[in-house]
């Protein structure tokens, strides 16, 4: 570490002297002046880090001198050396900022030498308790930096930041670009030139490795004071910040009349630096991850539309398919029937087959009606298991002569669900169908009914040869059977029944033999 740097200003030579050979021999590096011209000169030019000055000068007061230091130098220390010691001269001194009173004259060097220690302790106290008190704020500051994701909104936040608690109405954001060149992103009140301006200042500004600290006058870069001057500032800060492959200059300045700038400010400074590239660091992810979002939403949305647009086509396709083979039947059959050499009975079966394919293709055209527009019938509170009896009742003939047996196991604590009767009454009707359409040749069909969390699940386990494992995805598509007439469209109503209840329509895997389809139905219902 650096020995203290000490200034020692007395009207008197041997008062100078005496105190230089001290302070030397104590490891100081004095200098001694006894012209205030000649000091405040140095003062203006060189780093000082204290000053020990006489009160009582003929030309020039030595609270003046103390003023002229403190302007250019706001963290220099100073010890005030007299041979009055009043109380008035301590009133003022201490309102001042002095850091040490030193009687004369001094016996032994001792006592100057404790005096210079104390000044110098008492200084570092000062400036550790202000730059305390300076970043107490900050933690509130970052709060609100961090909140903001939105880059634009977060550059201006930063120079609020800047300028409220630096006391300074001139702040910018630069950052450099790939091929080093200084951009100005942002600013408030005056800023320096970035690498447009085509200035010999932005290469000084652009080489800055570290933080530093420009006053208009006083000790400092002689090309950085002159464009302060130039811009009416009294001083500047600026705090070059790299961060990953980022890097960035924040610039704070004060106009000419403001006080200046200390280490305080500084340290605040660098910290409030930090706090604002990672808070754009944030902002910037953020801003990535929300133009990734809405290019995935967008995807979709595509995806989305390309889906509806193929499911639309099979699906005209299908229709087309469904409707033109009853039509083509009908077409012939009348042709057929209008020959003059066909007999009575021939014409007859003709008319007949024309009419039950005109039978099937109303029918076809109703099931498409009950798919895409079900019925809006205010849903009603139903007993599930009642509800099945009265199906099983309606279709026990059919059932019976096929051979098929039936089991029915419903609790006596199923609870009601809230749905429109006649439709589920159709759904459990398909499903029955579509068993006894699978059991050819007899069999078994399990109805198995039970509470569920949040409603009620039914069971159809037929004994039929099942679904293959290729043809599961599909089984619920418009217009896909596995029937010969079949339409295609009962597994297709009944899924849509059940879903514009809030409910779902499943067919459950390894649960052979057979297909077993899950019905569940919410207890409050879904329309």
């Amino acid at each position: 570490m650096n020995s203290p740097i000490v200034l020692v200003l007395d009207d008197e030579p041997g008062i100078t002297m005496l105190c230089k050979r001290i302070l030397s021999r104590a490891g100081f590096e004095t200098a001694a002046l006894t012209d205030p011209r000649q000091a405040m000169n140095l003062i203006a030019t060189q780093k000082i880090d204290l000053l020990v000055v006489d009160i009582r000068m003929p030309e020039v007061d030595g609270f003046d001198v103390i003023s002229f230091a403190q302007q250019h130098q706001p963290d220099i220390a100073v010890l005030v050396m007299t041979g009055f010691g009043t109380v008035e001269t301590a009133i003022r001194a201490l309102r001042q900022g002095v850091d040490g009173l030193l009687l004369k004259p001094f016996q032994q060097g001792d006592e100057l030498i404790q005096a210079v220690k104390l000044a110098l302790d008492d200084n570092q106290k000062k400036r550790d308790a202000a730059r305390i008190q300076a970043l107490r704020p900050l933690f509130a500051v970052t709060e609100s930096l961090f909140s903001e994701t939105r880059p634009e909104p977060l550059l201006d936040l930063i120079l609020t930041a800047v300028c409220g608690h630096l006391r300074c109405s001139h702040a910018a954001f630069y950052q450099f670009s790939a091929d080093g060149d200084l951009r100005l992103l942002a600013s408030r009140g005056k800023s320096l030139p970035d690498s447009k301006s085509k200035k010999p200042i932005v290469d000084q500004i652009a080489a800055l490795d570290a933080s530093l600290i420009v006053h208009a006058s006083g000790p400092g870069d002689a090309g950085l004071q002159a464009e302060l001057s130039r811009l009416d500032l009294s001083g500047a800060l600026f705090a070059p910040i790299a961060r990953l492959d980022v890097r960035s200059m924040l610039f704070a300045g004060r106009s000419a009349g403001d006080l200046p700038f200390s280490d305080s400010d500084l340290e605040m400074f660098l910290v409030l630096g930090r706090q604002a590239v990672i808070a754009l660091e944030n902002a910037r992810l953020y801003a990535e991850l929300r133009d990734y979002v809405r290019r995935v939403e967008e995807s979709q949305q595509a995806l989305l539309q390309a889906e509806k647009m193929a499911a639309a086509g099979r699906l005209t396709a299908s229709i087309a398919h469904e409707i033109n083979n009853p039509l083509q039947a009908v077409q012939n059959c009348i042709h057929l029937a209008g020959r003059g050499d066909l007999p009575v009975e021939k014409r007859q079966e003709y008319f007949g087959l024309a009419q039950a394919e005109l039978d099937r293709l109303q029918t076809t055209v109703q099931r498409m009606l009950d798919f895409y527009r079900p019925n809006a019938v205010n849903p009603t509170r139903v007993d599930v298991a009642e509800l099945l009896r009265h199906v099983l009742g309606l279709m026990s003939r059919q059932l019976e002569e096929r051979g098929i047996r039936v089991k029915l196991d419903v609790p006596s604590s199923l609870p009601e669900i809230l749905v429109v009767s006649s439709q589920l009454q159709q759904v459990f009707i398909n499903l029955v169908l579509n068993a006894f359409d699978a059991m050819e040749k007899g069999g078994d069909l399990k109805i198995n009914a039970r509470p569920a969390r949040g409603g009620v699940e039914i069971l159809f386990q037929d004994s039929g040869p099942g679904v293959p494992a290729e043809r599961r995805t599909s089984i619920f598509d418009p217009f896909y059977s596995t029937k010969t007439g079949g339409t295609g469209l009962g597994l297709t109503v009944s899924y849509n029944i059940v879903t514009a209840h809030g409910g779902s329509l499943d067919l459950l895997g390894e649960r052979g033999p057979g297909a077993c389809f899950r019905v569940f139905l919410p207890s409050g219902g879904g329309v």
